[in-house]
């Protein structure tokens, strides 16, 4: 029988370069519960205390990992402050924090957590569930999604390039894999890399050092609106390269890949943060074995070539097959 940590499988590399266990960290974006009960039920998870920055953002001090974050994902009202306003001011802020609710999510963003701690944000899961918070299926506006921010085991030229070929070859797979809903595929938040940004990565002989791969990306990617956001590792390499291009405040720097396609799925039973966790190891297995990696980019570039791809069968199907006789799970 597997047990609840078996469904977290470990990554090829478990500690940096430095030799420090990896971090990864996690998102979760959900509706249909209030921010002063979400950021209760974090903190009575955590063994915390609750501090309320603000009507809209609230802090969980008290983990050894690090601040919780529950928010409504919303720039207004998340910069309002709790300075005295008058009654009308006060009145036309009540509804569009109303309307916000209905649209915008509240999330929880938790801090940098040591890799075997994983087990316990799919026990926070539970509780939310049993509270009542809905994920992405819960509305028909509620694109609502599930980040994981994993810190990168090397941030050398090398491993990062060998991350997004692995990254854009088994794309279609994850997102088959990931049943990524509709209303977010609508939206510009997850968009695919440019064509001719994955033509020149998948190159078996792209080979470039740390200036070249970022300049590279951010001619083809100067947002944060990518499956995959590579711009806060790349601030943390080069913060004055990445703003001399990207003027966005959001981009925040840190040592992690920032892999936002999956839904958040909290009101489905037995789901968790496992299943899009299992995926990204799997990116990852590929990414550390460097021969099986450039015949992977090499099968994937003469599918791009075939005259009649679409017609044929899906590169997402071709993946799943090559990935069962070179890393059975």
């Amino acid at each position: 029988m597997t047990s609840k940590t078996d469904l977290f499988p470990m990554p090829p590399a478990q500690h940096t370069a430095e030799g420090d266990i990896r971090h990864v960290g996690v998102e979760l974006e959900m509706g249909d519960i209030d921010i002063d009960s979400l950021s209760r039920l974090v903190a009575d998870h955590v063994g915390g205390t609750v501090e309320k920055r603000s009507r809209y953002v609230h802090t969980v001090t008290g983990d050894p990992a690090g601040d919780w974050e529950v928010e409504l994902d919303f720039a207004y009202l998340k910069n309002k402050t709790e300075a005295p306003a008058d009654d009308l001011g006060e009145l036309a802020e009540d509804i569009l924090r109303f309307g916000a609710e209905q649209i915008v999510p509240l999330e929880i963003v938790s801090p940098p957590l040591p890799i075997d701690r994983l087990q316990e944000v799919n026990e926070l899961i539970d509780r939310l569930r049993e509270a009542g918070a809905s994920g992405t299926g819960g509305g028909l506006s509620y694109a609502f999604g599930l980040h994981l921010n994993p810190e990168t085991p090397a941030t050398d030229a090398a491993t990062i390039t060998h991350h997004l070929q692995a990254f854009l070859c088994l794309f279609d797979w994850l997102k088959k894999r990931a049943k990524v809903d509709m209303t977010r595929r609508l939206t510009a938040y997850i968009a695919a890399y440019p064509a001719d940004y994955v033509r020149l990565v998948v190159d078996p002989a792209y080979t470039p050092g740390e200036a070249d791969l970022i300049d590279d990306y951010l001619a083809f990617n100067p947002s944060r609106n990518r499956a995959l956001d590579m711009l806060p590792l790349f601030a943390h390499l080069d913060e004055k390269r990445v703003r001399a291009k990207v003027a966005d405040k959001r981009v925040r720097s840190r040592p992690t890949y920032h892999y936002r396609l999956p839904n958040c799925e909290i009101d489905r039973p037995g789901w968790g943060i496992h299943e899009a966790w299992a995926d990204w190891v799997m990116l990852e297995r590929v990414a550390a074995e460097p021969e099986k990696l450039a015949a992977l980019c090499t099968l994937f570039q003469t599918f791009l070539d075939e005259p009649f791809a679409l017609f044929n069968e899906g590169w997402a199907e071709r993946v799943d097959r090559w990935l069962g006789e070179h890393f059975p799970r």
